[in-house]
């Protein structure tokens, strides 16, 4: 119990920035998924605890009530069927899986969810070992480029940056031109791979300003503790200079998947050479 405990404490501990940690985290609307999905975990914490605690009781007073004690040499009455409370234990978890499969299954349906109509469409892209953002609302793209994790401060400075406005729908395509990876905002609390081939997609709306982590969460290769990337969710204003800045360097259009991710940095540097 005592592992398990600690266990779940340091797996709480690595949820990330944006969010409180702790046995039962709470945490800022962040976007308008964050609430849910922190409801949903902490509910099946305290389920879990519930029935943990029952368990524990039954199992303790089982121990101090029927014990063996001294001098009692008998067996104990042997009893072959307890109809009631063999169903008690067949329908009760029956009950609990269902209450938490109901939950489950409707948290999921909206996570899931990419009926809205989104106010930005953005195409993000994997490739070892980094990310491109084809920003398609606004018809200009940001390549990049792999960072160089030296150790030293200022290297977050570097990162691929992913803009998003504030309070407006965000609707997510992502690719991979290689291998598969997986695109994770920790502080978003939701994570989707990018698959060659197959192309998935998310919606999400951003409601707290502010710059977040961002994440390869499959292996991919070597360096994939290095595939890293900000966000930085600004007003409608911030976000439409730096759309504006990306045309003014000529990055307009999207980077296709037609591209290797070799001639994605060819294409960069040369582009870079012609400024």
């Amino acid at each position: 119990m005592g592992a398990g405990a600690a266990a779940a404490v340091l797996l709480l501990s690595g949820c990330s920035q944006g969010i409180e940690n702790g046995a039962l985290p709470s945490t800022p609307e962040i976007t308008n998924q964050t609430g849910r999905i922190i409801t949903l975990w902490n509910g099946s914490w305290i389920a879990a605890l519930v029935v943990g605690v029952i368990t524990w009781g039954l199992i303790l007073w089982c121990v101090a009530v029927y014990r063996k004690r001294k001098g009692d040499n008998k067996l104990p009455v042997q009893t072959r069927v307890h109809l009631p409370l063999e169903l008690m234990y067949t329908i009760v978890p029956i009950i609990a899986i269902g209450v938490l499969f109901k939950y489950t299954a409707e948290d999921i349906a909206f996570l899931t969810d990419t009926s809205a109509e989104p106010d930005v469409e953005i195409q993000v892209v994997g490739k070892q070992w980094s990310w491109d953002f084809n920003y398609l609302t606004d018809d200009v793209f940001d390549p990049g480029v792999q960072a160089q994790l030296t150790g030293e401060e200022g290297v977050e400075e570097t990162l691929p940056t992913l803009y998003l406005p504030v309070n407006e729908t965000v609707h997510f395509y992502l690719d991979s031109r290689d291998v598969i990876h997986s695109f994770w905002i920790p502080a978003f609390l939701y994570k989707e791979d990018t698959v060659p081939g197959r192309q998935n997609e998310w919606q999400v709306t951003p409601t707290q300003t502010g710059t977040y982590q961002g994440k390869c969460a499959e292996l991919c290769g070597e360096y994939h503790a290095s595939m890293l990337f900000n966000v930085k969710v600004v007003e409608r204003d911030e976000y439409d200079a730096h759309m504006q800045e990306l045309a003014d360097k000529g990055y307009e259009g999207a980077l296709g998947l037609e591209y290797s991710r070799d001639q994605v940095v060819e294409f960069t540097m040369e582009h870079g050479e012609t400024e």
